[in-house]
């Protein structure tokens, strides 16, 4: 069976020829729901009917079905004294299992709590995307996944390192500091690293000789709109935003304020709440 298959069609037939690839590597990745049977009884037949028309076609889902005929073997390893049987692998190991048939309401309840979420698509997406260096792409699945299940450790390590990416150092830094010992991995310490390199990344010399000129003379929309480039080149766009919103609010035509301000807006990533806000705050000025 290769991965051409196995994407058009997420039902196999396990022989030993399979068994390693579905049942062992595969589960690696996927939920492996096992079907122990045979043809010789009806029942069988029927929950495994059934056990396909719940998850056919699922992702991240792959149903095998072992015919304890003529797969004595291989039903043997694992012990099956009664069909039907039905087991879960996830990562190489047995998760739940039952044997005997049960009512539709009762397999669902069974399959339910093992089946994938919304939230883990969304989370498995946007680490792909992260591993791409797309962090802005992985904001709209890592924020959705975050709204869906905010109290999962790997859901919030994504939702931070996508908002560290895109200038929220304090949301980052909450969402890290929120994150209990016992899930203070790999992962989690490189964020908290990456965080205060960004940090002090974003506390440059221009910034703070900028912000220092600005004391001087709060009212040059010169020295806020050079400091606005400098803040969203170090990812503070909501600041550099409200500065150029004050500078556009004073003269709507002053050098390139509106152009940066339209700049920032497009580079920020899509379902970022400051993007509307602002938006709206332009449309105000303008109609």
């Amino acid at each position: 069976m290769n991965s051409q298959s196995m994407s058009q069609a997420n039902v196999v037939d396990i022989t030993p020829e399979n068994f390693q690839e579905v049942i062992i590597d595969s589960s690696m990745e996927n939920l492996i729901v096992i079907g122990f049977w045979t043809e010789r009884d009806p029942g069988c037949v029927d929950l495994m009917t059934r056990i396909e028309q719940l998850v056919g076609g699922v992702s991240k889902v792959i149903f095998a079905k072992i015919d304890v005929d003529s797969q004595m073997q291989i039903a043997m390893q694992f012990g099956i004294q009664s069909v039907p049987t039905v087991a879960l692998f996830k990562e190489g190991k047995p998760i739940d299992s039952f044997v005997g048939n049960k009512q539709d309401d009762e397999l669902a309840a069974f399959l339910q709590p093992h089946l994938p979420q919304e939230q883990d698509e969304l989370l498995a997406s946007a680490r792909e995307l992260i591993a791409a260096g797309d962090h802005q792409a992985a904001y709209t699945p890592a924020k959705r996944a975050y709204e869906l299940q905010s109290d999962r450790a790997d859901i919030k390590l994504v939702w931070a390192d996508v908002n560290m990416h895109s200038g929220k150092l304090d949301v980052a830094e909450q969402i890290l500091a929120s994150i209990a010992f016992i899930d203070q991995d790999g992962y989690y310490q490189s964020l908290i690293a990456a965080l205060e390199l960004a940090k002090n990344a974003a506390e440059s010399p221009e910034i703070q000789a900028l912000q220092k000129d600005l004391e001087q003379d709060p009212d040059s929309l010169e020295i806020k709109v050079k400091l606005a480039v400098q803040l969203s080149q170090g990812n503070r766009h909501e600041e550099a935003l409200t500065l150029l919103f004050e500078v556009l609010q004073k003269d709507l035509n002053f050098g390139e304020a509106k152009k940066l301000y339209l700049d920032i807006l497009a580079t920020l990533p899509e379902g970022d709440p400051l993007a509307p806000n602002f938006r709206r705050k332009l449309y105000s000025l303008l109609y």
